[in-house]
């Protein structure tokens, strides 16, 4: 089966250059802090978290997976870019997803503020067909997660500047 591509624009009051130090350079320090019931922990198991690195990511116990493995794809700092893929883990559906690939660009908006325009890529092995409730739950967490950094920047205005 060919893969299965979705778009997904959230839009925030933080202007982008903030919002894409809190998102992706820091994630692996900020998320656990701002939704530790949905990603314990973050460890980097090869490389110096540029192109290549690869880290496992530990779910809380708010979560129905227990450990994903993703690779930084690319990182472009002065676009507010960056792409990684997830490679391992239950995410993947016990084999039947080769890899979920992420783009993201955080631009930003006319009030001053940002859009995080993501395309996650779905990978199948064979023909399976993957679950439009797989790609929703996705997108949820996503959503979670952007608001989540979104409110802590609010709450912690200095941080990131």
């Amino acid at each position: 089966m060919a893969p299965v591509t979705y778009d997904q624009e959230i839009t925030c009051s933080i202007p982008p250059k903030k919002m894409f130090k809190a998102f992706v350079l820091d994630a692996d320090n900020i998320i656990p802090k701002v939704l530790p019931q949905a990603i314990k922990k973050v460890d980097i198991l090869e490389g110096d978290g540029g192109v290549g690195t690869v880290k496992l990511v530990t779910f809380g116990g708010g979560s129905q997976y227990k450990s994903v493995k993703h690779r930084v794809d690319a990182v472009d700092e002065a676009n507010c870019a960056y792409s990684y893929s997830i490679i391992e883990g239950d995410v993947l559906e016990d084999g039947d997803l080769e890899k979920i690939s992420y783009d993201v660009k955080i631009e930003p908006t006319a009030d001053g503020g940002s859009v995080c325009k993501t395309k996650s890529t779905y990978h199948p092995k064979g023909i399976k067909e993957i679950a439009e409730e797989k790609i929703k739950e996705g997108k949820e967490r996503a959503h979670s997660l952007f608001k989540a950094i979104e409110g802590y920047l609010h709450a912690n205005p200095h941080a990131y500047n």
